[in-house]
C-alpha cells in the first residue's frame, strides 16, 4: 500500500477549495495556500496551469492517489467506448474505497482507504483489503459483522454532511450496500466543480 505523504487539508489551502465540502476544513477560515507565500495574490493560470490544478483537484478528491495509479486510471478510460471524461468519472467511482465513503460507512475517503486495507470490508461475502478494487454494478458492500459498532462507523452513517447518491443502495441497519450502475459526471455528489475534461486535455498534450 502507498503511503499518503501530504497532509489532507493542505490540499484543500492549496487547491483554494473545500473540495471534499467538510465543516472542519481549514480553507473555511483561511482562504489562502499553506506555508510562509500563501497568502501573496494569485496570479491567473495558464491553460496549462488550469488543466493540472483539475488534475490535482479530481486526483486529490480520491484520497490524493497516486499519479501512477492515476495516468493508469486515464489511459483505460481513454481505451473504452463513449466519452473519455465519463468514463474516467465512473472508472473512478467504481474504485472499492470511493463505494464505501459513498454509502457513508466512514466520514472520509482517506478514512475508507484504511478501512477496507485493515480487513473490515467484504465484496460479495468475502474480505476484501485492496482499496482500489473495481467494484461491478451488482456487488453487495458490507462491513464485517465485528466493525458494525465502531465509533467511526456509526458516526458517519448518522452524519447529516452529505447523502448517499443514488447508485448506491444502502442499509444503514445491517451496514450493507449495493452498486447498482457506474455513475456519470452529473450523478456525482462533488462538493466543488470537477473538470475531467481539462484532466484529458492534460494528459493528451
Amino acid at each position: 500500500m502507498t503511503k499518503r505523504i501530504h497532509a489532507k487539508h493542505k490540499i484543500d489551502r492549496r487547491l483554494g477549495e473545500n473540495i471534499w465540502g467538510r465543516p472542519k476544513s481549514p480553507q473555511n477560515k483561511r482562504e489562502y495556500g499553506p506555508g510562509e507565500h500563501g497568502q501573496r495574490r494569485r496570479g491567473k493560470l495558464s491553460d496549462y496551469g488550469q488543466q493540472l490544478r483539475a488534475k490535482q483537484k479530481l486526483k486529490g478528491y480520491y484520497g490524493n492517489i497516486t499519479e501512477k495509479q492515476f495516468k493508469a486510471i486515464y489511459h483505460e478510460a481513454s481505451r473504452l467506448k463513449g466519452d473519455t471524461s465519463e468514463r474516467l468519472i465512473g472508472l473512478l467511482e467504481r474504485r472499492l474505497d470511493a463505494v464505501v465513503y459513498r454509502a457513508k460507512f466512514v466520514p472520509t475517503v482517506f478514512a475508507a482507504r484504511q478501512f477496507i486495507s485493515h480487513g473490515h470490508v467484504k465484496v460479495n461475502g468475502r474480505r476484501v483489503t485492496i482499496p482500489s478494487y473495481r467494484c461491478k454494478e451488482g456487488d453487495v458492500i458490507e462491513v464485517r459483522d465485528k466493525s458494525k459498532d465502531l465509533g467511526l462507523v456509526l458516526e458517519a452513517a448518522q452524519s447529516g454532511e452529505r447523502d448517499v447518491p443514488d447508485y448506491v443502495d444502502v442499509d444503514h441497519g445491517k451496514m450493507v450496500a449495493t452498486f447498482t450502475r457506474v455513475p456519470g459526471l452529473s450523478d456525482v455528489p462533488y462538493p466543488v466543480m470537477m473538470e475531467p475534461n481539462l484532466v484529458i486535455e492534460f494528459y493528451s498534450r
